[in-house]
């Protein structure tokens, strides 16, 4: 589908889908490098004070990028699902699995946003150290299956098309 506001030769459904995958890059392998390098370097030089204080400075400055990233994604995948896909009209296996863990990973983003990083957050403030702490290792296996997620969504998006 060509749009005059595009320079000749541009597709529209391609400018979509590489906004889409930078989103997912973004997010994904934020969470990636959270979870795999950060989160072990922490545990091995920092003490607890300055490690949870480490995650509150951390997230406060990623988590504004995961929304902006989730408002690419559900923008770019919403346009290419309709754009390309007539909507959900082909019922596509690999499409509906994109569409329903994606939206998984925004719900357990909200209670990790809405939730645990308040109370992160509170609990650093106060100074309670411990139960911040609590916390933190409550964040973690909620960002590994969104980092799960989010690697098994990528793979579907690279081979889906294929099968």
């Amino acid at each position: 589908m060509k749009h005059g506001l595009l320079p000749k030769g541009y597709d529209m459904m391609l400018l979509i889908q590489v906004f889409h995958g930078i989103a997912a890059i973004i997010w994904v392998g934020g969470i990636f490098f959270a979870y795999m390098a950060l989160r072990p370097a922490a545990n091995i030089t920092l003490e607890p004070a300055q490690r949870v204080k480490l995650w509150r400075s951390v997230y406060s400055h990623f988590f504004p990028w995961v929304w902006i990233m989730i408002n690419v994604l559900i923008i770019t995948g919403y346009a290419g699902l309709f754009i390309r896909f007539d909507g959900f009209v082909n019922k596509m296996l690999y499409l509906n699995l994109m569409h329903g863990l994606g939206l998984l990973m925004v719900v357990l983003f909200f209670y990790l946003f809405f939730g645990l990083y308040r109370d992160l957050s509170n609990q650093v403030t106060t100074g309670d150290i411990t139960a911040a702490a609590k916390v933190v290792n409550k964040m973690r296996p909620v960002m590994a299956i969104n980092l799960t997620l989010g690697l098994i969504i990528s793979a579907i998006g690279i081979v889906g098309p294929a099968v």
